[in-house]
Protein backbone atom coordinates (compact mmCIF):
# COMPACT_ATOMS: atom_id res chain seq x y z
CA UNK A 1 0.00 0.00 0.00
CA UNK A 2 2.80 2.45 0.81
CA UNK A 3 4.25 1.67 -2.61
CA UNK A 4 1.09 3.02 -4.27
CA UNK A 5 1.18 6.18 -2.18
CA UNK A 6 4.86 6.68 -3.02
CA UNK A 7 4.08 6.35 -6.73
CA UNK A 8 1.25 8.84 -6.34
CA UNK A 9 3.58 11.25 -4.54
CA UNK A 10 6.22 10.93 -7.27
CA UNK A 11 3.57 11.45 -9.96
CA UNK A 12 2.20 14.49 -8.16
CA UNK A 13 5.64 16.07 -7.66
CA UNK A 14 6.58 15.34 -11.28
CA UNK A 15 3.36 16.92 -12.51
CA UNK A 16 3.85 19.91 -10.25
CA UNK A 17 7.39 20.48 -11.51
CA UNK A 18 6.37 20.04 -15.14
CA UNK A 19 3.45 22.43 -14.68
CA UNK A 20 5.70 25.02 -13.06
CA UNK A 21 8.20 24.79 -15.90
CA UNK A 22 5.52 25.12 -18.57
CA UNK A 23 3.78 27.95 -16.71
CA UNK A 24 7.03 29.87 -16.21
CA UNK A 25 7.97 29.42 -19.85
CA UNK A 26 4.61 30.64 -21.13
CA UNK A 27 4.60 33.59 -18.73
CA UNK A 28 8.06 34.68 -19.80
CA UNK A 29 7.40 34.21 -23.48
CA UNK A 30 4.27 36.36 -23.32
CA UNK A 31 5.91 39.09 -21.22
CA UNK A 32 6.65 42.37 -23.05
CA UNK A 33 10.46 42.23 -23.00
CA UNK A 34 13.23 42.03 -25.56
CA UNK A 35 14.18 38.50 -26.67
CA UNK A 36 17.66 38.62 -25.13
CA UNK A 37 16.27 39.51 -21.71
CA UNK A 38 13.58 36.84 -21.94
CA UNK A 39 16.11 34.16 -22.87
CA UNK A 40 18.32 35.21 -19.97
CA UNK A 41 15.40 35.00 -17.53
CA UNK A 42 14.37 31.62 -18.95
CA UNK A 43 17.87 30.23 -18.46
CA UNK A 44 18.02 31.57 -14.91
CA UNK A 45 14.59 30.12 -14.07
CA UNK A 46 15.47 26.79 -15.66
CA UNK A 47 18.64 26.53 -13.56
CA UNK A 48 16.72 27.38 -10.39
CA UNK A 49 13.97 24.87 -11.19
CA UNK A 50 16.55 22.22 -12.01
CA UNK A 51 18.22 22.78 -8.65
CA UNK A 52 14.89 22.62 -6.83
CA UNK A 53 13.88 19.47 -8.69
CA UNK A 54 17.22 17.83 -7.93
CA UNK A 55 16.86 18.68 -4.24
CA UNK A 56 13.36 17.20 -4.16
CA UNK A 57 14.46 14.08 -5.99
CA UNK A 58 17.38 13.65 -3.59
CA UNK A 59 14.99 13.99 -0.64
CA UNK A 60 12.58 11.50 -2.21
CA UNK A 61 15.41 9.05 -2.92
CA UNK A 62 16.54 9.32 0.70
CA UNK A 63 12.99 8.71 1.94
CA UNK A 64 12.62 5.67 -0.31
CA UNK A 65 16.00 4.31 0.82
CA UNK A 66 14.94 4.71 4.45
CA UNK A 67 11.68 2.84 3.80
CA UNK A 68 13.51 0.03 2.00
CA UNK A 69 15.98 -0.22 4.88
CA UNK A 70 13.08 -0.40 7.35
CA UNK A 71 11.41 -3.12 5.28
CA UNK A 72 14.65 -5.15 5.15
CA UNK A 73 15.09 -4.89 8.91
CA UNK A 74 11.45 -5.89 9.48
CA UNK A 75 11.80 -8.84 7.12
CA UNK A 76 14.98 -10.02 8.83
CA UNK A 77 13.34 -9.93 12.25
CA UNK A 78 10.35 -11.93 11.02
CA UNK A 79 12.25 -14.60 9.11
CA UNK A 80 14.24 -17.26 10.93
CA UNK A 81 18.00 -17.18 10.43
CA UNK A 82 19.01 -19.66 7.79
Amino acid sequence: MSSDSEREAVSFVSGLILGAIIGAGVAMLTAPQPGRKTRKRLKKSARRLQGNAQDRLDDLAGDIKDKVDEAVVAARTRLPAG
